[in-house]
Order: structure tokens, then C-alpha cells, then sequence
């Protein structure tokens, strides 16, 4: 299996398998390696399944030679379908030990089972529409469909689709796992995810979250130290509540929440402190004993909004960022956030994300890592694919997700459960990281259709789940 804590772009592995290749170890080898042990795995799922190999030009082509003749040694009725004939030393040699049939592409005839290697890591524009229409076409006749390294059609480092690419049953990643395998759009078509390892130990500064560690409270922990959370609510109420509530359940030993005379208390456990004005919201705040603060779950949009964030900004507590609080700071976002003695962490979604900077979001991980460091605090952008980066360009993405989650309200959640973890943990990426983590697995917890009030009382068992 893979080390899903290094995910290598397509430079990155060329790097890593030319050190594997100043060690001494050949190219054929590599290759070797990686057809195999893909080859193995195709065996595993699907014994006996007549197989079209469809090989490139290239090296992803070469390891399809292994792949088939691995497969055709196993007994398989398996041919292979080139384009081309190969066009590196390696492939020319794992062509020159194939001793099946080899088909022009367009001669080929769909097979029970599919198999693309024509087209892997590395890959700068779309795929030709001659072959492209040659592959939609044996792709769309056979049972099962697994592509080898990267469906072809797919850039491997931002998760762009140059062709209308389908969606395959399974993908097995050869050496490293790429961004692309996880970053949507490209994500959605690559089915199972299996990595096969050919002995490839770079390192990276991207990785897939994991489940995190959690240390619980100890015989000598209080309230405090366990960390108080300050909530700051602004024009709707409801949805400062459901942060304090998360923040509460993901292991805050206190909540509360500031606001304007009326706020009522989700429940008697959460300490609201009424706000007279702005110069008592910054007193308030000022309380060393406060060990994050967060702004922006109904913060709205209007001057007493623009103030609220201004008293939060100048504290030197850590602060969490979310929602209308980011739409508030707009473009001078990164100016507002850069510079803090504390640490800092923001939440934005992709709508939000575009309106922190004047550049039109492109390359999800690219730019929220642009953004982090230009305002050094840790981001974490939203979505299915969410990526989490801090100032330095260390990243994470967040492959555990749950779609469930496209309902109002619980990214309300997702800010008090950070919040709730970078009171105790002190580190704005750790804390996101963290948050996310939890966020996703008890939306797996809580099944299908649940409210942001269900998605917060699956937080205990989640957080069970880590110590």
C-alpha cells in the first residue's frame, strides 16, 4: 500500500523515480514493478475476465505490455490495443516480452474488461479525438474498467479533466498516490482507489488528512485549560448556536457566546454575555482566558458586522474565520489577516474563497496555498475536495467526505468544531485539520438527511474514535 501522507505531482515523481534510477535501480525494472504489481491487483478482483490492455506510446503504455503479458502468463484471454508503437527504450522493451496479440485501435473490438494505459502522470493537453473516440468506444462495451496510474484524459496535478472523461470502476495509482487522485472533477471518475508501491520514498508537502490523534483531558485539566471558546454572534442567531454547540461537543470545557440583549442560549451549559456596544465587546474579548474566538456563523453583512469583526481581528487570541466574516473582509482579507500574533484560520467556501482574492479561483490547492501565505493563516476551502494549507505551503486534502453535507448550517458546525480544537491544540493547521476530520466522520455517523442539530450529536462518538 501507498503512503498516503505523500502525494507527488507529475515533476515530483519524475524526480523520485530518477533517484530510484541513480541508486541503480533500471528503468525496465521500475517498470516491471509497477505493471505487476497493477497486474496483480487485476487478477485479485477479476481472475478469469477476458482483458483489453489499451497501451500508449509511452512509459504508462510499456507497463500495459507488463500488465498484459502478467496477466496472459495467469491463463487470461487478454490482447492488447495500440495507437502507436512505443516510443521509449522501456516500453519497447516490455513490448519486445508480450507474446499475445497486439490490435491496431481501431481494429480493436470491446472486452469484458478494459484496462487504459494509454495515457498516464504527466499528461499536458487532451487526448486526440481520433484515439479518444477509439477509447469511448471499447470503454463503453466492456463490464469493468480500471485505469492504470490516471484515467487517460486527466491532468495529474489539479485535478482537471482535458476530455470528457468516464467514469472508471477502479484506479490503481503506480508509485504515489497524484493530486489529481483526489481533487475534483477528476476525482469522481477514478472509482476505487488502489496504490501499488515500486519502492518510490520522496517526500512531500501534500498528504491525505487521516483520522487525527486526540489527547483527552487529564486529572489536572479544568474549564480553562481545557479552552474557552468565545463565540461572537452577530444578525442571525441561529446559526452562532450551532457553533457553540460544536464547539461545546468536539471537547471545548467552555462556551460562550457574546451578543446583543435577547441572544437566548441554545441550552443552560452555554454562557451567553450580553454586548452593550462595541467598546464592551472589545473588554469582553480581552479576557486572557479565552482560548479561541470565532466570528462569522450569522455574523451578517452591515456596519455593526464590519465593526464586530474589526474588535475580533485586534485581539490577540486565535480566531477562526467563516462565513460572513470573510465576505465582510473581501479583498482585504489577506491585509486584515496578515501580521496577527495569533494564529489564524479561515473557512471560506469557493464562493467565499473568490472573494478574497482579485484572482479567479483556477487550481484549488494552488491558489488557497497563494492565499495562505499571503495572509499568514491557515486555510481551509470547502467542498467535497477540501483542501487544508498553511502559511508555508504544507497541505492537506481531505479525501474522507460525505455529501450529506450540502445542507444549510453545517459549516456553522465545521467553524465550532475547529474552533473548539485549536483551543486546546494551539496550531491553526493542526486544529482545521483536525475539525475536518471530525466534521466528515460524523456526517458519515449520522446517515443520510440529517440536520446540523443531528450532525452535532454525533460529535462525541467521533471524537471516541480518536483517543
Amino acid at each position: 500500500m501507498l503512503n498516503q501522507g505523500n502525494i507527488l505531482t507529475a515533476a515530483e515523481m519524475k524526480l523520485a523515480e530518477q533517484a530510484l534510477i541513480d541508486s541503480g535501480v533500471s528503468v525496465e525494472e521500475l517498470m516491471r514493478r509497477a505493471g505487476q504489481g497493477a497486474a496483480q491487483m487485476i487478477w485479485r478482483i477479476a481472475a478469469d475476465m477476458p482483458t483489453l490492455v489499451l497501451c500508449g506510446p509511452g512509459n504508462n503504455g510499456g507497463d500495459g505490455y507488463v500488465i498484459a503479458q502478467w496477466l496472459l502468463d495467469k491463463g487470461v484471454d487478454v490482447s492488447v490495443a495500440a495507437p502507436l508503437e512505443p516510443k521509449t527504450e522501456a516500453a519497447q522493451h516490455a513490448k519486445s516480452l508480450w507474446r499475445g496479440k497486439t490490435l491496431a485501435l481501431a481494429d480493436a473490438q470491446p472486452a469484458p474488461q478494459f484496462v487504459d494505459c494509454l495515457f498516464g502522470t504527466g499528461l499536458a493537453r487532451a487526448v486526440g479525438d481520433d484515439w479518444f473516440n477509439h477509447f469511448s468506444r471499447l470503454f463503453a462495451g466492456a463490464k469493468r474498467r480500471v485505469a492504470i496510474d490516471l484515467p487517460s484524459g486527466i491532468e495529474s496535478d489539479h485535478g482537471s479533466c482535458f476530455n470528457d472523461v468516464p467514469v472508471f470502476d477502479t484506479t490503481v495509482a503506480l508509485g504515489a498516490f497524484k493530486p489529481s487522485h483526489f481533487l475534483e472533477p477528476a476525482r469522481s471518475n477514478m472509482g476505487n482507489l488502489i496504490g501499488i508501491d515500486i519502492g518510490i520514498a520522496a517526500k512531500s508537502d501534500l498528504g491525505i488528512l487521516s483520522r487525527p490523534r486526540i489527547s483527552g483531558p487529564t486529572s489536572h485539566d479544568h474549564k480553562y485549560s481545557r479552552g474557552l471558546v468565545a463565540v461572537v454572534a452577530g444578525a442571525m442567531p441561529g446559526a452562532a448556536k450551532l457553533t457553540a454547540m460544536a464547539a461545546q461537543k468536539s471537547g471545548a470545557g467552555y462556551v460562550k457566546i457574546f451578543a446583543s440583549p435577547g441572544f437566548e442560549a441554545p441550552h443552560s451549559s452555554i454562557v451567553v454575555e450580553t454586548v452593550d456596544d462595541i467598546d464592551d465587546l472589545q473588554q469582553k474579548l480581552s479576557d486572557k482566558r479565552i482560548s479561541t474566538i470565532v466570528i462569522g456563523p450569522g455574523l451578517g453583512r452591515d456596519d455593526r458586522a464590519r465593526e464586530l469583526l474589526a474588535v475580533a481581528l485586534a485581539t490577540d487570541a486565535p480566531l477562526v474565520l467563516d462565513a460572513d466574516a470573510l465576505t465582510v473582509a473581501g479583498l482585504q482579507f489577506s491585509d486584515l489577516v496578515k501580521g496577527r500574533s495569533a494564529e489564524t484560520v479561515s473557512t471560506p467556501h469557493a464562493g467565499e474563497f473568490a472573494g478574497l482574492t482579485p484572482d479567479a479561483l483556477q487550481h484549488k490547492l494552488d491558489d488557497s496555498r497563494k492565499l495562505a501565505g499571503q495572509s499568514e493563516c491557515s486555510i481551509l476551502l470547502k467542498g467535497s475536495d477540501t483542501v487544508i494549507v498553511r502559511p508555508d505551503g504544507r497541505a492537506s486534502i481531505a479525501a474522507l467526505s460525505c455529501s450529506w453535507l450540502s445542507t444549510a448550517g453545517t459549516g456553522d458546525v465545521l467553524a465550532g468544531i475547529i474552533a473548539s480544537r485549536l483551543a486546546t491544540r494551539g496550531s491553526g493547521y493542526k486544529a482545521a485539520c483536525e475539525g475536518q476530520w471530525l466534521h466528515s466522520r460524523a456526517a458519515i455517523l449520522a446517515g443520510p438527511a440529517f440536520t446540523p442539530e443531528m450532525l452535532v450529536d454525533h460529535l462525541p462518538a467521533t471524537l471516541q474514535e480518536c483517543l
